[in-house]
């Protein structure tokens, strides 16, 4: 193990015995979550003011950027770190105080799809890039017949997680389910998320706020999963003294590892059959495809139960996402969850006729693995039993950190730079690397990095 990962992996070792207690209880929570951005300090009034306030907000939501908005009476936080601000100042149509906000999610409607819409009594607001929408402000019955006014709180449900196009409004013990597609409305009974001052979509999951805790609820059903409720004090908000990750950024080696813009190299990407992309950071990982959600760094159980330590390699097939550390593969059956395949983890030799790899990929559609080991790749076919490698075959890189393949080609990484290719033929075809572009540029979208480089097709998958 490299000596920075070493001082990853022991920075990451001592924060339950330094974070402050989270949640109720004094549970420690410390490898839960993770938000990039300064500590605030100590002496901020405002930030004082704001971590002592136990009401809670009046509205949360994220924008079309992935930065969080924080409503509570005439203010709105930008950002887990940002100072209060008028609401009039962005938004000078709505002039004070909403009763609930979302970004709606309405791939069919692509003129409203992104946008960020304020609810205030018996009207509502769309924004689009922060200016307001022609016809707007509407009546919500208009927009949304069947819904009531004067609501609680509002989110959007994604297809993927709520079989279509919905949004979930929140009026008193109500929860109201609108189905964007046929306008339907369906009345759900679900008492444990009930009273919701607040709600918001972030990273696949959904949060209820009740004043300043929240619960985490299943969108279809409204089940609330152990361990909740928490403080949004320990999550949502930056407070002197509390929240996870907080011995963290006083370790400079530490803090720059969780940081995507940093540099620092990636032991392996991957992306499933729906299209989620991963990056795979010293026993971390950030998620390429919800940029739109904002960019932090998990631990690797956050998604994958059980799983700990560094990947080394990995690669999705048949919905099914293969995590190699090491000379062991664990795989995980994608859905809305991930659930980890009875049996594993496993000899990677007896799973895939090799003992180690530097990095692996499969291609969009593609019954192939490709495993690479220093200087030469192999292919190993998928649908075989038992799997056999081919025979190894040169490429013009002496050593690769991680590689992943999609529509638009191949990439191989290595340090803070990528090399592109087509496809797997032009790689082992080449005789000299194509040219190295900048993985923080193009894959994370950090605006000082790689200046002047071309980059490839945005890294989909699929």
């Amino acid at each position: 193990m490299h000596g920075a990962l070493r001082l990853l992996c022991l920075g990451w070792a001592l924060l339950p015995a330094l974070a402050h207690p989270v949640g109720r209880g004094g549970r420690n929570h410390s490898s839960d979550w993770h938000h990039l951005g300064p500590e605030p300090p100590l002496e901020d009034a405002e930030v004082v003011r704001r971590c002592a306030d136990e009401t809670g907000f009046d509205a949360v939501t994220l924008d079309e950027g992935g930065t969080m908005l924080f409503f509570k009476g005439d203010l709105v936080w930008k950002g887990f770190t940002g100072r209060a601000e008028p609401i009039n100042a962005s938004w000078p149509d709505v002039g004070g105080p909403v009763d609930a906000a979302l970004r709606i999610h309405h791939v069919a409607r692509q003129d409203l799809h992104d946008n960020v819409y304020l609810f205030r009594g018996e009207r509502l607001w769309a924004y689009a890039q922060g200016k307001l929408r022609p016809g707007y402000p509407r009546l919500i019955g208009e927009e949304f017949k069947g819904v009531p006014s004067n609501l609680d709180a509002a989110v959007e449900c994604h297809p993927k997680e709520c079989q279509a196009e919905t949004i979930l409004f929140f009026k008193d013990t109500n929860v109201f389910s609108y189905d964007l597609q046929t306008g339907q409305v369906k009345l759900r009974s679900w008492p444990a998320i009930s009273h919701c001052t607040a709600a918001v979509r972030w990273l696949d999951h959904y949060y209820c706020f009740q004043n300043i805790h929240f619960l985490r609820f299943n969108p279809v059903t409204g089940e609330v999963p152990p361990n909740y409720s928490r403080d949004a004090r320990d999550y949502f908000m930056r407070c002197p003294g509390r929240g996870h990750g907080h011995a963290a950024r006083h370790n400079a080696t530490v803090w720059a590892l969780l940081n995507r813009c940093s540099g620092h190299p990636f032991q392996a990407f991957s992306s499933d059959d729906s299209g989620r992309t991963y990056a795979f950071r010293g026993g971390r990982y950030f998620r390429l495809d919800s940029a739109r959600d904002g960019w932090h760094a998990w631990p690797l159980n956050h998604t994958w139960k059980g799983l700990e330590g560094e990947v080394d390699a990995a690669f999705s097939w048949e919905d099914k996402l293969y995590l190699i550390q090491g000379p062991q593969v664990v795989i995980y059956q994608a859905g809305p969850g991930y659930a980890r395949i009875e049996g594993y983890p496993r000899a990677l030799q007896q799973e895939l006729g090799v003992g180690g790899a530097d990095a692996a990929f499969t291609c969009p559609q593609s019954h192939e693995a490709y495993i690479i080991q220093g200087s030469h790749i192999r292919h190993v076919d998928l649908r075989t039993s038992p799997r056999l490698p081919g025979p190894p075959q040169p490429i013009p890189h002496d050593k690769v950190d991680s590689a992943l393949c999609t529509r638009t080609g191949v990439s191989l990484f290595h340090g803070a730079d990528f090399h592109h290719y087509d496809n797997v033929a032009q790689l082992v075809a080449a005789k000299a690397p194509s040219p190295a572009q900048n993985i923080a540029a193009v894959f994370f979208q950090c605006p000082k990095a790689g200046a002047g480089r071309a980059a490839p097709h945005p890294p989909h998958h699929g």
